[in-house]
């Protein structure tokens, strides 16, 4: 997998597009659900009772509706990310702001680097305006993933040209 690229962690079974839950824990378990038999999950209330914990923390909200939960934890194998979208919007904080996005990330303790390029890309992505009105309105799973795909050719680096 290409270090900061979220298409190859994008599975249509782990994106819910209407999410029932109008609560933020009842939302993040609805999501992280998605994860429970993924293969990466070696433990998944082991990996649920973490998200849970640093969800308490700290604010997981990046600001324009969208949440990034996440728990490094020693219960998953690699990255595994699981997607809810919420059609009214669910707040997460004491500032009230609606979330109507939530990436919900399972990243191994022992690869930190992979962790911080993932959130990297995708804050890089979420902070476009345009990719975040085209992810409101993917009516698809396979939708929603085009449109990070799109969104990640827009802003890759230039491959270098190769020399005669």
């Amino acid at each position: 997998m290409a270090v900061g690229k979220i298409t190859p962690l994008l599975d249509p079974a782990r994106i819910v597009l209407h999410l029932q839950s109008t609560k933020r824990t009842a939302a993040l378990n609805e999501i992280a659900q998605l994860l429970t038999v993924h293969p990466l999950v070696t433990n998944f209330d082991g990996f649920y009772a973490e998200l849970l914990a640093r969800d308490r923390l700290d604010t997981t909200c990046l600001g324009n509706g969208v949440a990034l939960p996440h728990a490094r934890t020693e219960h998953v194998k690699e990255i595994v990310l699981a997607v809810g979208r919420s059609d009214t919007g669910i707040a997460m904080d004491q500032a009230g702001e609606l979330v109507r996005l939530f990436f919900v990330l399972g990243t191994p303790k022992s690869k930190p680097g992979d962790y911080l390029a993932i959130v990297s890309a995708l804050c890089r992505l979420l902070r476009v305006s345009a990719t975040r009105e085209a992810l409101l309105a993917a009516a698809t799973p396979e939708d929603f993933i085009g449109v990070i795909r799109t969104a990640e050719d827009k802003i890759a680096p230039p491959v270098p040209a190769a020399r005669p």
